[in-house]
């Protein structure tokens, strides 16, 4: 499936790879700027509980579980434990310093959030599609540990370079079932019903800007029809989908993907917000979504545009 390649990544690859690595620090960084506030340690326990109407039993009794663990713990604890963590996470990706410890730790953080807080990326109700949101954070930081982003703009010793390609090839494959199991939802019957209440929905609490730029894309819907939005969101996400996991038509569908993925940040994600006291993101999780599949957009066309440009040169 992956080609063998054994040259080690150039120095502007470094350099690039080593910006993104600080571009999702600082992602980090306002993410745990926003939870050191009073209301979100409060509500911890509250975020969680959330999560249990709707889902299957077995993930009802799971979450319920989570629950009791962290009241025997202390939720002021538990809630102070993940808001010291973000800032490490953070601090270590914008400084370069033990990064790939942390992005391991980060790796099982991420996940450990999407089960939790993030109630498995559920409940699926009529008209919900994607898998959740620390699912992605998950994927970035398996992004960082497969390029060599420690090697420039950070401090600390340096380990060895990472070398190859392949393993952002695996990050292709994982992002292209991500977006995979989005189309499937895209495509039943509920969202279509449910594709414009979705976007209303993300006008409630937000600022009257927000609110007019989203309802300038309701208009555009209401326009052409609810079917024939929904219709082209379920083909071009099957066509995002195809194209990453079988490696075509990148050079078209790499930045169609990253420009997707912000519509769809900034329409039915409200930009993340609203930015209530407590809350850290449109379903109190992080800072959004589909913001997070931008940034892997952003690595895998750094990654394509190094690869064309030393296939160009190894064919002179």
């Amino acid at each position: 499936m992956f080609e063998d390649r054994s040259a080690r990544y150039t120095g502007s690859q470094e350099l690039a790879f080593a910006g993104m690595r600080i571009l999702f620090g600082v992602i980090w960084l306002i993410n745990t700027i926003l939870e050191a506030n009073s209301h979100y340690i409060a509500n911890f326990v509250t975020s969680i509980a959330k999560r249990v109407k709707g889902q299957p039993h077995v993930v009802q009794v799971f979450l319920h579980g989570v629950i009791h663990v962290v009241t025997v713990l202390g939720p002021r604890h538990v809630a102070i434990g993940t808001v010291v963590l973000d800032g490490l996470l953070a601090v270590s990706l914008i400084t370069g310093f033990v990064v790939r410890p942390m992005a391991r730790l980060g790796i099982v953080y991420s996940l450990a959030l999407w089960a939790t807080v993030g109630g498995l990326g559920g409940p699926y109700q009529p008209g919900a599609t994607d898998p959740g949101t620390a699912i992605v954070y998950a994927l970035v930081f398996l992004a960082v540990l497969s390029v060599p982003s420690e090697q420039r703009l950070a401090i600390g010793p340096k380990p060895q370079p990472v070398v190859g390609t392949n393993r952002i090839e695996v990050i292709r494959i994982l992002f292209g079932l991500l977006w995979a199991f989005d189309a499937f939802w895209k495509w039943q019957p509920a969202f279509f019903e449910h594709s414009l209440p979705y976007l209303q929905q993300a006008e409630v609490g937000q600022p009257a800007w927000i609110t007019a730029y989203i309802g300038l894309f309701i208009a555009a819907i209401n326009f052409v029809g609810p079917i024939v939005f929904g219709i082209f969101a379920a083909v071009i996400e099957t066509i995002l989908a195809a194209s990453l996991l079988l490696k075509r038509w990148q050079a078209w569908f790499l930045p169609i993907g990253f420009l997707y993925s912000f519509g769809i940040w900034t329409t039915a994600e409200g930009w993340g917000g609203p930015y209530l006291p407590g809350s850290t993101a449109n379903r109190g999780d992080m800072l959004g979504t589909t913001n997070i599949y931008m940034v892997v957009y952003l690595y895998l066309m750094i990654a394509y545009l190094f690869e064309r440009r030393r296939r160009k040169r190894e064919s002179l």
